[in-house]
Parts: C-alpha cells; sequence; structure tokens
C-alpha cells in the first residue's frame, strides 16, 4: 500500500483514482501521519451477491437463546464476581 502527502494527491489525484479503481488501496497523510485511506468504492449490489455464501458453515446450538448461568448473570448485572 503507497502512502502519499497531501500535496501528491491533490496534484495527481485522477491518477491515484484510476489506480483505486483497478483495487488498489492508498494512504494519505500529512507530515508523515496518515490521515486517510483512498479505497475502492463496494456499492450495495456488490454486497447483495455475498448474502448466503456461508449458508450451512454455522449451524446455531439448540442452547442459543437459554437463560445465562446464574454466575455469569451475576457478573452482567453488577453482582457477586
Amino acid at each position: 500500500m503507497e502512502t502519499v502527502n497531501i500535496h501528491q494527491a491533490k496534484t495527481n489525484l485522477s491518477k491515484l483514482l484510476s489506480r483505486v479503481e483497478l483495487g488498489e488501496e492508498i494512504i494519505i497523510s500529512n507530515r508523515g501521519i496518515p490521515v486517510a485511506k483512498l479505497v475502492p468504492f463496494r456499492n450495495s449490489s456488490n454486497r447483495l451477491n455475498s448474502l448466503g455464501q456461508d449458508k450451512g458453515r454455522f449451524v446455531m446450538p439448540d442452547h442459543f437463546n437459554a437463560p445465562l448461568p446464574e454466575e455469569i448473570l451475576a457478573a452482567f448485572e453488577g453482582g457477586e464476581e
């Protein structure tokens, strides 16, 4: 991942955006301190394509919604440790 300073980013924004379009990520820094990252934009339609891709890889345990054990519940409620 390349780092460029603000001046370079302003001067070469079109070129940097072309590289980002191809999948590259670029850090923009101010006086050597990273302040922003240019990353490819992923619109929501790409996300929809990925929904459900892990179906069947995880099975919800039968006891998932069961009440917590007393000692754990007490810890959450500020009771005895």
